[in-house]
């Protein structure tokens, strides 16, 4: 029985079950037209969300993603995903422990395989360890993870690397050279990555971070004062801005108010700040006037408009009151990371929520007892292998972060937002997205268009001047009367005073209470580095040691230091003195063409001049009367011929030029002293064990130990005064100091001392400045520019005097001049006398050459010597000069006159004819008084026509006038 009711029961299920698939199918059938296959379902895939929706980034944000989630499944490419994101959201506060425990909360009871959102870098810190301890991704837009990337491989940062942002600041603090920047910063985790990546950035282009402004989150206004105050007390200008929008406004409030929104002032926000001006509005714009901003570049396309303006609706519907034009650029990242979570959970593929137990399950702790999941392991690596075109940009994640590429620089000028260019890694800075071009015009705090050089004087600061003390050289610098004083000083003055702007200074001394010195100069030096004086002014050498802790401006005197010794006269006055003047071989070779002079003069008028013929002692006497009478142009003999004449004149002119050289450097002997210095080398004093004195509190001790001098040879000085007392008593054997020191000194003892030796190469003076100090290119600059001034130059002059005293070289010899320096003179005259000598000689031998023939045949050689030596020496005689009209003589033998007879036969007759002279029978003492008056005829008449016509004359003639010759001896 109960058999076959259980039977029955089974069978009428089985026809109701029947009943029910034919009525299912006929209504399917009925609907679609057709048979239709089962419907699938859509797998979720829960994701977390973590914001503060009381934030503007939490709040613009969480519409983003909303209007991202909604357009991804509403796309048709994406419809037919088996995977749907199901978005838990946690509205928390921006504490990390509130974070963190909706972040466990996620995980271990919604068990989502992604979580997006953490706004701070502290809540970042927190979510990273428990995505990597339950190997979920933590995904961020708008935070830094403060740990490397490396170390948080579960910690994915759907943003820009912060390192590209900072590469853009430096690359816009490079463009316009400045050479120091300030971060100012908030004091929390999202900057511990951002601070060090900029100062290295900033490294790169050789810009120094010289000063970190930090701003507690919680900073009240007094606290925010205080931060503007230390940015007032600083030289630099440009300030790098990081920080939340709410501390940002009140800060940027507080610095227009203390007037650091003027002229010369440089403001940079980074990106995380720069948005405020999408938040905010007016407000920032109103304070924040002149500011750059750099951002993230993102291309204004369509879809993007339509996107802001369905964002803008929806934000202005759940917001009222609140008006946001367009979604902030972290708003557009939250928008790109939902859809790279949708894409990425649809190629991983649908997989159940696998949380398996972690190792420390059993812990006391929910952190311990988070399980793991692979599911969400396999979606983290689909996400970093995702790349689409997204709102923002090309969607590529390398590094655990999105790749960077361009940014965009906005300039802030009165209510709008203008870009004046872009950063791309390729070109830098540019003006163009696409080509290298100049950045738009820039209108920097206080509407000032011209560029800020990048630093000012402090605010209501005064320059504390450090100004040496010390007993001598005070021509450089002194205090008198409460003033300083002196060529440093004056130096200084006139290059400040020609700056572009003020600089407001006090000198003061670095002296105890007894006006002593308080040290030595490297004390002083040092005494900036400790920041005792904002700058040390005076005779301050620039050494290696001395710029480790200080900047030197460029030298303002000559650089060096030499030896200074006495010096004597080498030259002795003595009977013998007036040799000195010529040199041996000079007198020598004087004395010899004396005599060659003479000698040639003598063989050329011998023949035709009565002066130089007679016995052979006076005519030797003759020769070197005439020639050594020429030295003082007192000879009387009578020139005749033209031959000897030029040789005479080229001689007088040797002579002349020998005379006034001899003069002047006898004057020079006599007048002049040829002042030598007793020591040349220093290693001759270091041999000889000589006392070296030095200039006291110098560096000069190092230098000298340096130079293996022996401390125990050093001795101090403090003035120009012991300087000379020293070397005059013999003390110390050489000074070795600066040049400016030893000029001044030469100023006064110029004639007693020089200064020799090598010089041993330094910088000169410079005024020494803090390290990084922006005052020190301009003073350098101003120092090159006063350099070339006449106002250097008459300065100088009255601090080392007018005329400057001339080194003692010690390689000087004596002035007395040799032979060589006359050689071309020497030459000139012998080969004029040797020339003139070789035409008379030949001449002569011309005009007689009838004297070489023998009986008209071919001459005879043999007897050339005697024809030679008797036309030479022929007319000796004095007897032999004829008188007018007494018969000749025969000439015994056939032997013609000789030429001296037809030379005075011809001046006879020509003085007849000239004076006309009384017949014979008047008077023959007239007649001779006449012929030995007459001026003698040119060597050159007596070979003319007219001389031999008398010549033939007189031979027919001839023993007439030997008779009458005879007759009147």
């Amino acid at each position: 029985m109960g058999a076959v009711t259980l039977l029955r029961v089974a069978t009428a299920t089985a026809v109701l079950l029947t009943l029910v698939l034919l009525v299912g199918a006929s209504s399917v059938t009925a609907q679609g037209g057709g048979v239709a296959p089962p419907r699938r379902r859509r797998q979720v895939v829960d994701v977390g969300v973590i914001l503060d929706r009381s934030t503007w980034v939490g709040n613009i944000s969480w519409t983003c993603i909303e209007l991202a989630l909604e357009d991804f499944y509403a796309d048709a490419r994406y419809a037919g995903y088996r995977t749907r994101l199901k978005l838990h959201l946690r509205d928390t506060g921006l504490g990390a422990v509130e974070a963190a425990s909706a972040g466990i909360d996620l995980l271990k009871n919604v068990r989502v395989q992604a979580i997006v959102g953490p706004q701070t870098s502290a809540q970042a810190k927190f979510l990273a360890e428990l995505g990597e301890k339950s190997s979920v991704p933590i995904i961020s837009f708008s935070a830094n993870c403060p740990t490397p990337s490396g170390q948080t491989p579960y910690f994915i940062r759907t943003a820009w690397n912060d390192s590209s942002q900072a590469e853009a600041i430096a690359a816009l603090v490079q463009k316009h050279s400045w050479r120091e920047v300030i971060p100012v910063f908030e004091d929390d985790d999202s900057n511990t990555r951002f601070i060090p990546d900029l100062v290295d950035a900033l490294r790169q282009v050789d810009t120094h971070v010289s000063y970190r402004c930090k701003i507690h989150p919680s900073a009240t206004e007094d606290d925010i004062k205080s931060a503007i105050s230390s940015l007032k007390g600083n030289w630099t200008s440009v300030f790098v801005v990081r920080m939340s929008h709410t501390l940002a406004r009140n800060f940027f409030k507080l610095a227009k108010d203390e007037g650091m929104m003027d002229r010369g002032f440089v403001w940079i926000t980074a990106y995380g700040l720069t948005d405020i001006f999408d938040v905010v509005g007016s407000p920032a714009l109103d304070v924040m006037r002149g500011v750059l901003g750099v951002k993230p570049y993102v291309q204004d396309t369509v879809e993007l408009h339509k996107l802001s303006q369905r964002w803008r609706k929806k934000y202005q519907l759940e917001n009222p009151g609140i008006s946001v034009s367009i979604p902030a650029v972290y708003g557009i990242y939250a928008y790109d990371t939902i859809w790279a979570l949708a894409l990425a959970a649809e190629k991983a593929g649908y997989v159940n929520s696998d949380f398996g137990s972690s190792v420390t399950n059993n812990g006391s702790t929910d952190f311990d007892r988070i399980d793991t999941s692979k599911a969400a392991e396999k979606l983290r690596g689909s996400l970093l292998d995702i790349k689409f075109m997204g709102m923002s940009g090309n969607f590529n994640i390398a590094d655990m972060q999105l790749v960077s590429v361009n940014y965009t620089i906005i300039n802030i000028i009165g209510q709008e937002r203008i870009v004046v260019g872009y950063w791309t890694p390729g070109s830098g800075i540019s003006g163009s997205l696409n080509v290298k071009a100049d950045l738009g015009t820039i209108v920097w705090p206080g509407d000032n268009e011209n560029v800020p050089r990048g630093w000012l004087l402090p605010m209501n600061k005064t320059l504390q001047i450090g100004i040496p003390v010390k007993p001598g050289f005070d021509e450089f610098v002194k205090f008198e009367n409460g003033k300083p004083k002196g060529f440093c000083i004056d130096v200084f003055e006139a290059v400040i005073n020609a700056l572009s702007y003020d600089v407001p200074r006090h000198y003061k001394p670095f002296a105890d209470e007894k006006g002593n010195s308080k040290g030595t100069y490297d004390d002083l030096v040092y005494s900036v580095y400790r920041k005792e004086y904002d700058a040390v002014v005076g005779d301050i050498t620039i050494l290696a040691n001395r710029s480790l802790y200080v900047d030197f401006t460029l030298p303002y005197t000559e650089s060096g230091v030499r030896m200074l010794v006495p010096v004597w006269d080498q030259r002795q006055k003595t009977a013998w003195t007036f040799l000195d003047p010529l040199t041996a071989d000079l007198w020598l070779g004087t004395g010899a063409f004396f005599v060659f002079t003479g000698f040639v003069v003598w063989c050329i008028e011998h023949r035709t001049n009565k002066d130089f013929r007679g016995p052979p002692g006076s005519q030797i006497g003759s020769v070197f009367y005439f020639s050594f009478s020429t030295l003082v142009f007192a000879h009387r003999e009578r020139i005749l011929n033209n031959l000897s004449r030029i040789a005479v004149v080229v001689w007088l002119f040797v002579v002349l030029i020998l005379q006034q050289s001899y003069t002047a450097s006898l004057s020079s002997i006599l007048t002049v002293e040829q002042l030598q210095p007793t020591v040349t080398d220093l290693e001759e004093v270091i041999r000889n064990g000589s006392y070296v004195g030095y200039l006291n509190d110098s560096f000069l001790p190092v230098l000298l130990k340096r130079l293996k001098i022996d401390e125990s040879k050093m001795i101090a000085f403090d003035s120009p005064e012991q300087y000379n007392e020293a070397l005059t008593s013999g003390r110390v054997a050489v000074i070795i100091d600066e040049i400016p020191y030893l000029k001044v000194f030469l100023k006064q003892y110029c004639h007693n001392y020089t200064m020799v030796g090598p010089t041993y190469k330094l910088d000169g003076f410079g005024y020494a400045f803090p390290r990084g100090s922006p005052l020190t290119p301009d003073i350098s600059r101003g120092i090159l520019k006063f350099a070339s001034d006449d106002r250097m130059v008459n300065m100088q002059k009255e601090l080392y005097g007018a005329t400057s005293c001339l080194d003692k070289d010690d390689s000087q010899t004596s002035s007395s001049l040799t032979l060589h320096s006359f050689q071309g003179l020497f030459i000139i005259t012998g080969t004029s006398s040797v020339l003139a000598l070789i035409m008379h000689a030949v001449i002569t031998i011309y005009n007689n050459r009838h004297e070489f023939s023998s009986d008209g045949s071919q001459s005879s050689w043999p007897r050339w010597p005697a024809v030679l030596s008797k036309l030479f020496h022929e007319g000796d005689n004095p007897s032999n000069t004829p008188v007018k009209d007494e018969p000749a003589i025969e000439n015994v033998g056939g032997a013609m006159e000789s030429p001296l007879n037809i030379t005075n036969h011809i001046i006879e007759h020509l003085t007849d004819m000239d004076t006309g002279s009384p017949p014979e029978g008047e008077g023959t003492p007239g007649r001779e008084l006449s012929v030995q008056d007459t001026e003698p005829l040119s060597f050159a008449y007596m070979h003319s026509e007219r001389g031999h016509n008398g010549a033939a004359s007189l031979s027919r003639n001839g023993s007439s006038i030997r008779r009458r010759q005879i007759s009147m001896e």
